[in-house]
């Protein structure tokens, strides 16, 4: 039978929570700002919440967090720029000894890829991976339901290695982007142009101008012409890059996450430019949206909780 887990959905701002019920559904509990650099006050913040849901959880039932950053279940480590307070803590065990209850991490993005892998938009696909483009790129690979982990937790990290190139041609013209340094370390990184941080960065850099990302999609749609070169350069980018992902691991599906794959069409114009790049061939869309929203991460950790039990 199936129990309760309490699960918490950890970013950068903010700690989100909620409760997966024995009949699978989620019932929220509310959110807390993280205290991203303080180790015991990130624990009371998430003790605070876990009492709020202790009516609805047994005795026995496990805790649950999809945190940002490298997830490393065999070390028990979580490593995150915007979340030093987990630095040098092994974070399972320390919480699961303050709990009382058996502790279980996950990397965001798997833990996404997850949920859109059994309930989502590729619960038909054996072989599933998850694209973050949000302010960076990120992802996760899920096979028959079950995450991918590599060697330190690293999986899916298709947004890093000097990889992004240079030159294009766009309305008769030859158009150069920069190689930007990345946070990781490398210089010319997918992460540092192929979101929504890039998307701005690539029009800053044609048009010495700022715009935010939602402006240059909406002015996209509009057909403004500025919008158009900044989207056909982003659109190339990024097609490239995952398009030897998808070469390399054969996803049948591939779900798109974070703010950018909101807008469906943007989507769209991916999965064409993708489709004509890869080896295999097909009339159906390869990239999807994901049709968890905002629970993703919340539903991926529920469901490594339930498999604690």
């Amino acid at each position: 039978m199936n129990t309760a887990v309490m699960c918490f959905d950890i970013g950068g701002s903010f700690i989100k929570s909620a409760v997966m019920m024995p009949d699978d559904q989620l019932q929220t509990i509310g959110s807390l700002p993280v205290p991203a650099r303080d180790w015991p006050a990130l624990c009371a913040a998430l003790q605070q919440l876990l009492a709020q849901a202790a009516p609805l959880l047994s005795r026995g039932s496990p805790v649950a967090i999809s945190a940002a950053g490298v997830v490393d279940q065999q070390a028990d480590t979580i490593l995150a720029g915007n979340l030093p307070a987990f630095n040098g803590h092994r974070v399972a065990q320390e919480l699961s000894s303050i709990f009382q209850r058996p502790v279980v991490t996950g990397n965001d993005a798997d833990c996404f890829t997850l949920a859109e892998a059994i309930q989502g938009s590729a619960r038909d696909a054996e072989m599933v991976l998850g694209i973050i483009l949000g302010s960076g790129v990120g992802g996760g690979l899920v096979y028959r339901q079950q995450i991918i982990r590599g060697a330190g937790g690293l999986t899916g990290e298709w947004g890093h290695g000097p990889v992004t190139r240079t030159e294009f041609r766009y309305g008769g013209k030859t158009l150069h982007l920069p190689r930007l340094p990345c946070g990781c370390g490398q210089q010319g990184c997918l992460d540092t142009l192929g979101a929504a941080r890039g998307l701005e960065r690539i029009y800053a850099h044609c048009f010495m101008d700022a715009a935010d990302s939602r402006t240059i999609i909406d002015d996209w749609h509009r057909q403004e012409p500025r919008a158009m070169q900044t989207v056909y350069l982003w659109s190339q980018l990024v097609s490239e890059v995952l398009s030897v992902v998808i070469n390399t691991l054969g996803p049948g599906k591939v779900v798109a996450g974070g703010g950018l794959a909101s807008d469906r069409a943007l989507i769209e114009l991916l999965d064409r430019e993708v489709r004509a790049r890869i080896l295999r061939s097909g009339d159906q869309p390869l990239i999807v949206p994901a049709s968890l929203h905002q629970q993703g991460g919340l539903l991926g950790a529920a469901m490594l909780g339930r498999r604690l039990t």
